[in-house]
């Protein structure tokens, strides 16, 4: 409400070209303040406004813009302008946006960046999305390790702006080798020797990740380490750059939101919601409801075959729902804890038997408790079957088809990893229409051998 409240004002001082008001504007905020803001303001006013920043304030509310804003301001505005713009952008970020800009755009823009931004740009592009060669920044702190303490220090405050981060200063030979890192802290430490060389106090048990690596296993050793910054190496050992904890942050809320989409078999939006055109929403959500109602007619199908007996034993159509029901929520429950664990690391395709026997006893322990449940139910609180056999039915079938969910849930995502495929986008649809087929067969037939 704030933002939006403030657009007049915003606009009025761009109509008058209130250069004293838009400045402190600019720089009064912290910039991702600043960037709420201009919400509500178009591509080219947003640019306007940034054009009275400071330079070094312009970029970092740049960078708080939204992506689709930030794509808007560098096809539309001069490219001149932005190419000095995206020239200060962080290497990891400049690459992350223009690659979402027109093809043609870009090509204009790279003879206008310095030759080495655009060599980076070039380098960087060429790596797999989604690994830890995609996402890394190639601003860091990388000093030979012959070098003294005191011209170390003297180093990193010459070039201290062109940096991402400070925290570990990475220690290499002549040909960019990794031997080791010295924290900022033990450099400032040592200082009272400063003759002392960065070979002597650095530590070499290094922690790096390779440019193939995948983003999900940069994120797992990044948490599990509470590191600041990881260095990513190539296959030789040599530094190529780093990825920060922010930077893994941002991984870490993209897959929470990935998933949640995933979740409610969605397939991912590329952009914001308001931001997604209606015909994306709806083919990328209609896609997965299509693949559900085909499971739900195979389904009927299922049900049409076993009319007859289900004409004689009435009663057992009341608890089809809560067969169903029972075998897909538990498929999800495993689906969701396996598919979990693998994101995580904390299991792996070569525990699949481990995992088979886990969601047996698990499958198991489930299905007799349910199994309780449905014979109480059955027997007392419904007035349907009467006697003591017709009761067996419906418990016994829960057993089954819990244990045949788990098993199902637990299982699918690995086959889908091992094939390739996205485990959390494709798993849950499955495991429920499968769960709901067997249900119906696993029920009718139960009832078959029970009640015959």
């Amino acid at each position: 409400m704030i933002n939006t409240l403030y657009l007049p004002e915003l606009r009025e001082m761009l109509a008058a070209n209130d250069e004293v008001e838009l400045r402190e504007f600019c720089g009064a905020l912290h910039p991702s303040r600043t960037a709420d803001f201009m919400e509500g303001l178009s591509g080219d006013e947003t640019w306007r406004v940034l054009r009275y920043a400071e330079e070094s304030t312009r970029v970092m509310v740049f960078e708080y813009l939204p992506l689709a804003k930030q794509r808007e301001i560098i096809e539309t505005q001069d490219r001149v302008e932005i190419a000095r713009l995206v020239s200060q952008l962080t290497s990891d970020e400049r690459v992350d946006i223009l690659q979402e800009c027109d093809a043609e755009v870009v090509r204009q823009l790279l003879p206008l960046l310095p030759a080495e931004d655009r060599r980076d740009i070039l380098r960087l592009s060429q790596y797999p999305e989604g690994t830890a060669g995609s996402v890394m920044a190639t601003e860091f702190v990388a000093l030979p390790e012959t070098l003294t303490i005191r011209q170390a220090m003297d180093e990193i405050a010459r070039q201290a702006d062109q940096y991402e981060t400070m925290y570990y200063i990475y220690i290499v030979d002549e040909i960019g080798h990794l031997h080791g890192v010295v924290t900022a802290r033990v450099l400032l430490s040592q200082l009272r020797v400063p003759t002392t060389t960065l070979a002597e106090i650095m530590n070499p048990s290094l922690i790096t990740v390779n440019v193939g690596d995948q983003l999900s296993d940069v994120v797992n050793k990044v948490a599990k380490l509470d590191l600041l910054a990881i260095p990513v190496v190539d296959h030789e050992g040599r530094i190529m750059g780093i990825i920060t904890f922010d930077d893994v942050i941002d991984l870490v809320r993209e897959e929470a939101t990935d998933d949640a989409y995933r979740a409610a078999a969605v397939a991912p939006l590329e952009e914001p919601y308001l931001q997604t055109n209606v015909w994306t929403i709806g083919w990328k959500r209609g896609v997965w409801l299509a693949v559900l109602l085909c499971f739900s007619l195979i389904t009927a199908y299922s049900l049409r075959i076993y009319e007859a007996r289900l004409e004689t034993w009435v009663w057992l159509v009341a608890f089809i729902p809560l067969i169903i029901s029972s075998g897909g929520n538990s498929g999800n429950q495993s689906a969701t804890l396996i598919i979990t664990a693998l994101s995580q690391g904390q299991a792996k395709l070569r525990d699949w038997l481990r995992i088979f026997v886990r969601e047996i006893a698990v499958g198991l322990i489930l299905g007799v408790e349910l199994a309780l449940i449905g014979f109480v139910i059955t027997t007392f609180l419904i007035g349907g079957p009467t006697g003591w056999v017709e009761p067996l039915v419906v418990p016994l079938t829960l057993m089954l088809v819990v244990l045949f969910g788990s098993l199902l849930g637990s299982m699918l995502p690995l086959l889908f990893k091992a094939l390739g495929l996205d485990p959390a986008l494709m798993s849950n649809p499955f495991v429920a229409g499968t769960c709901d087929i067997v249900g119906i067969f696993v029920y009718m037939n139960v009832a078959l051998w029970i009640l015959t």
